[in-house]
């Protein structure tokens, strides 16, 4: 995919994070802080994590500035409300920059924080690709929790194996 017009790829960047939203706000706010092992992300340092990376990194790029990533912890937001809250207002604050991209922007090189240049609509296609493996993470870690999950794309896969033709 092919970002040619900053208003298309918001379109579609937004469908993307209320799917992410639907998951986050699936979480038992008592489990915010659980993970499946010590030392490993906690469902709140997922949350903070896409929140923070977006707006403190990719956003940053956007505007061709170096990272200003400050990390996932609970520093940022603690508890389930600070983190919604949180995730909420780092993804507004990024759709305020990335509205003001042009065309012209979307074509330029930025620096990734590992010193690479790409161009920027690659850098924001591999922003949407960063949610989607988390939001999967997050999607697992409720799956782990016996929390009961909707499908994100309307069927299941045992709905659509039913309405198939074998």
């Amino acid at each position: 995919m092919e970002i040619t017009t900053i208003h298309s790829f918001l379109d579609y960047y937004e469908k993307v994070r209320q799917r992410t939203l639907k998951v986050v706000l699936l979480i038992p706010p008592g489990k915010i802080e659980w993970t499946y092992k010590e030392g490993k992300f906690t469902l709140g340092d997922l949350v903070r994590h896409v929140a923070a990376i977006e707006r403190y990194m990719y956003a940053e790029n956007a505007q061709f500035k170096p990272s200003r990533y400050p990390g996932h912890g609970r520093e940022l937001a603690d508890g389930y409300d600070a983190t919604v809250t949180f995730f909420n207002r780092m993804h507004e604050e990024s759709i305020q920059i990335f509205s003001r991209l042009t065309s012209d922007d979307l074509q330029r090189k930025c620096v990734t924080p590992s010193g690479a240049e790409i161009t920027l609509w690659k850098w924001l296609r591999a922003m949407v690709e960063h949610e989607i493996h988390h939001r999967a993470q997050i999607y697992i870690y409720l799956s782990v929790l016996e929390i009961t999950l909707p499908p994100l794309y309307g069927l299941t896969s045992e709905e659509v194996k039913m309405v198939s033709n074998h």
